[in-house]
């Protein structure tokens, strides 16, 4: 995946966090950006609708394993929503987190679980292609872009998502 990017000047710390999210985490299918709640929703997109009872099983999992590393990095979120939206042959994974609480380290873990529950049905872009190098200064960016858009004032809202190995960011 190549990064180009076509705006009039400088991007700002919002349009980067969501590029490098896309750029770092090939599973995350789209990324939103709502500045005026200051929530970030990432979806994930699975091959096939899941049971009621899979989705239970999953969210009780997922709000505990969030649960506990927030306990333990010593932070109350204030956002943490999981939204499913059945199709006919897909299901999409909605993620909301409030970024006011956010970490990396704590993507790391959202990305961890929904790879190891729906590993075999997650619909993900290759990017093997990508040096470890690069993923690691994708990383730092989400750091610091993250710690850039807390202290912010509500920007516009924004969608980003891959379409033919290129990641497009809109605003909404």
């Amino acid at each position: 995946m190549s990064l180009k990017y076509k705006h009039g000047g400088e991007v700002s710390d919002s349009i980067g966090l969501l590029i490098s999210i896309l750029v770092r985490y090939p599973e995350v299918g789209t990324i939103n950006y709502e500045p005026k709640d200051q929530v970030l929703r990432f979806t994930f997109m699975m091959a096939q609708p899941l049971a009621g009872e899979a989705i239970q099983q999953f969210e009780k999992k997922f709000r505990k394993s969030l649960e506990v590393y927030n306990y333990l990095e010593d932070r109350e979120p204030k956002v943490i929503n999981l939204k499913y939206t059945p199709y006919d042959q897909l299901m999409a994974l909605e993620v909301q987190r409030d970024v006011i609480t956010l970490s990396r380290d704590e993507i790391d873990l959202i990305i961890a679980l929904v790879r190891e529950e729906f590993g075999a049905t997650l619909v993900a872009e290759n990017n093997d292609n990508i040096m470890e190098e690069e993923l690691m200064i994708q990383e730092e960016l989400i750091d610091r872009m993250l710690e850039s858009v807390r202290g912010t004032v509500p920007e516009r809202q924004l969608i980003a998502f891959r379409e033919e190995g290129r990641v497009m960011v809109f605003n909404k």
